[in-house]
């Protein structure tokens, strides 16, 4: 079977952590062999780690999401690349900026972001990036800190214009796809993704949010990865297996910290 990774996945939340040998046994029975457990509030860091620590395919990130800014406000690069230190911890984030829902003022937001962004580059781990609603901000941040010191980043759960996927490829960020792409509604968004190239892809499902067609309305999980993978494998023209591969040897490059499974 052609093995596939969900690079950003919530395994600390709701359905998921409840049922997590269904949901890994599932996973597994399509192809799922590596998953990314992404970290969106330093109050929940060990409860991520704690399924990463269990897991052998599973790699953990250490982040406060933009809407936690003001609830975690003034992280320090350094709290971040403590935490990194630890052998399961891949990556820095999830990060960035939210105007969507202004769950945080947005100055907050954005000396948040910088902070991840220094404990990346300090790192060399990947600044994973959460970007709704705040493109040119969050471009103009990323553009400005690229000039200080490069670090690697993914745009995770891409939904933004054309013109921020070419700011942030400009800069050598990947850019993750997720089951939003396959929704009806998106059609705008299928346009703007064709300019990706495939070395710069991954995918991932945002799981248990963001479930794909024809999954939609149920709780997102791992496994549903393979559908946003089929989608886009007919959107850009190629086998099912060659984008599984290439964003499989994506993801492995990018998070070099972690080990392919054997």
């Amino acid at each position: 079977m052609t093995m596939i990774v969900d690079s950003h996945c919530h395994l600390n939340y709701g359905s998921l952590a409840e049922d997590m040998d269904g949901v890994l046994s599932r996973a597994s029975e399509n192809g799922v062999g590596a998953m990314l457990a992404i970290n969106a509030r330093l109050s929940e860091y060990e409860d991520v780690l704690k399924i990463a620590e269990a897991h052998d395919h599973i790699w953990a990130t250490v982040g406060s999401h933009p809407h936690d800014a003001e609830d975690e406000w003034g992280i320090k690069p350094e709290d971040l690349i403590e935490k990194a230190q630890h052998k399961k911890v891949v990556g820095i984030g999830e990060t960035g900026l939210d105007y969507y829902y202004e769950h945080s003022p947005r100055d907050k937001q954005k000396e948040n972001f910088i902070a991840h962004i220094d404990a990346s580059r300090e790192t060399g781990l990947p600044l994973i990036v959460h970007a709704r609603e705040a493109d040119d901000d969050c471009a103009e941040i990323m553009e400005a800190e690229m000039k200080k010191g490069e670090y690697p980043a993914v745009i995770h759960c891409f939904t933004a214009s054309e013109e921020f996927a070419r700011r942030s490829l400009d800069i050598g960020c990947y850019i993750s796809l997720s089951g939003i792409v396959t929704f009806k509604s998106a059609s705008v968004l299928q346009e703007a993704i064709k300019i990706i190239p495939m070395e710069k892809m991954l995918i991932e499902t945002d799981a248990p949010f963001l479930a794909p067609v024809p999954m939609r309305g149920k709780p997102n999980e791992p496994s549903f990865v393979k559908h946003t993978a089929e989608f886009l494998a007919n959107h850009f023209d190629v086998s099912y297996a060659e984008l599984a591969k290439t964003t499989t040897d994506n993801f492995f490059e990018l998070f070099s910290k972690t080990e392919r499974p054997k």
